[in-house]
């Protein structure tokens, strides 16, 4: 069983390995560290994007930059890796927001080639793609939609409400294994969201 939020770890020190072992802006090669676990750190990031440390939101938005830069998601948990240490943390939906999106195409009368690229609330930029992909999940009793698209490796952005609207927007229909869908397509990949006939 994993120890709880212990006294040797806290996000001071996280912080500081993470700014050491820091190679530019981006996020960090946490994909090569395999550094022991260390415990759980009391770090939550809520549906909305916030971060919070010990019950309160962490306003520094360069700090939680720095963190969202060694995130990971190992299996279904989330943790932050440095070189020299591994804690994990609470993610109530996605770790990230996407807030909104820009649309380019090499054909802009027709549509053809158009790519959908979102930033995200911590300034993350992604284009949706095959390696990148946008899913949407609906609420079984609410049937509200819950869209999302891969930052990187497997951690995920919830689109915003209003981003999501307007991707609606760009909505065409498509025929997937031989059912029509209706999604957006985005660098030469469609994304189906639902069976076409569930908006008539």
């Amino acid at each position: 069983m994993r120890e709880q939020f212990p006294v040797k770890v806290d996000a001071d020190n996280i912080a500081a390995s993470a700014k050491a072992a820091s190679k530019g802006n981006g996020p960090a090669p946490v994909h090569l560290w395999n550094p022991p676990h260390c415990g759980d750190l009391d770090m939550r990031i809520a549906r909305d994007g916030t971060w919070f440390y010990q019950g309160s939101p962490i306003n520094r938005p360069a700090l939680v930059r720095l963190f969202s830069n060694i995130l990971r998601k190992d299996g279904d948990s989330y943790v932050l890796v440095t070189p020299v240490e591994k804690v994990g943390i609470t993610v109530e939906d996605a770790p990230f927001v996407a807030e909104d999106f820009d649309v380019t195409t090499a054909e802009p009368a027709s549509g053809k080639d158009q790519t959908i690229s979102f930033v995200t609330h911590v300034g993350d930029r992604v284009t949706a793609g095959a390696d990148t992909p946008i899913r949407v999940e609906f609420d079984p009793t609410t049937q509200e939609p819950a869209p999302y698209v891969t930052v990187r490796a497997n951690l995920e952005a919830r689109i915003s409400r209003k981003a999501f609207y307007r991707l609606v927007d760009l909505g065409t229909h498509q025929d997937v294994d031989g059912t029509s869908m209706f999604g957006v397509t985005s660098a030469g990949t469609f994304f189906p969201f639902l069976p076409s006939e569930a908006l008539d």
